[in-house]
């Protein structure tokens, strides 16, 4: 799935990428200012989360609870300095909690990413609007 979206399309493209048939784990890749932490906090909205701030980029994951009383954990690893620094602080039990994991910049910790996963991937276009892939 591709698709190309302005900021005010923003709800609608995450309501479109829930319809889909995605994974607990949702790796979100994108260079910096993509627009990682805008879809993934219209993602939360879209699954009735009212209290997401912002991402966690220093306390590196984020738990809200949805409407249907669901936990969200939003992750943002760009601070790691180690795959060993994030299984020190129990990652791999939230991967496997069952809970949605939204994960910034998955690839700090390659070695510990579930198989099982969507890969959502953000463009920046030269005209402000933003390219989405879902994999």
């Amino acid at each position: 799935m591709e698709i190309t979206f302005s900021l005010e399309e923003i709800d609608s493209v995450a309501k479109e990428v829930l319809a889909q048939n995605i994974k607990d784990i949702i790796l979100f890749h994108g260079e910096m200012g993509a627009g990682k932490t805008t879809f993934i906090k219209a993602l939360a909205k879209q699954l009735g989360v009212t209290d997401m701030t912002g991402s966690p980029t220093f306390s590196l994951v984020n738990e809200y609870a949805t409407t249907d009383g669901k936990t969200l954990y939003h992750f943002d690893l760009y601070r790691l300095n180690s795959e060993e620094e994030a299984y020190d602080m129990g990652i791999d039990e939230y991967f496997y909690s069952g809970n949605l994991c939204l994960i910034e910049w998955p690839e700090k910790t390659p070695n510990l990413i579930p198989l099982d996963h969507t890969a959502i991937s953000i463009t920046t276009l030269t005209d402000g609007r933003r390219k989405l892939s879902v994999n």
